[in-house]
């Protein structure tokens, strides 16, 4: 192949180069603060609505029926921030 001017030119291959996402860290930060793991792996929305009902749950708690409510949000932010990283890097053929 040869430009305008006349030059041999040659098409190198485009890469796109993906970093995974690492389902430990999503983990750990979702022990901290539910929902935040799920927030970095790029699912926004679940990840806010995990948030939120963690602190209706704290809300709740004054009355206790919030405590059942935080433990279970917890874990299911917990369980989705691992999850969702690993769903993430396997749909971009990262195996983790």
């Amino acid at each position: 192949d040869r430009d305008v001017t006349g030059v041999q030119t040659c098409a190198l291959p485009i890469y796109q180069v993906v970093a995974p996402k690492n389902p430990a860290i999503a983990l750990l930060l979702s022990f901290f603060l539910p929902g935040v793991g799920t927030m970095v792996n790029g699912n926004v929305g679940r990840g806010i609505l995990i948030l939120a009902l963690y602190v209706v749950g704290w809300v709740l708690s004054i009355i206790l029926i919030g405590i059942p409510v935080l433990i279970g949000v917890w874990i299911w932010g917990l369980v989705d921030a691992y999850t969702s990283a690993q769903n993430w890097n396997r749909q971009h053929g990262i195996i983790s």
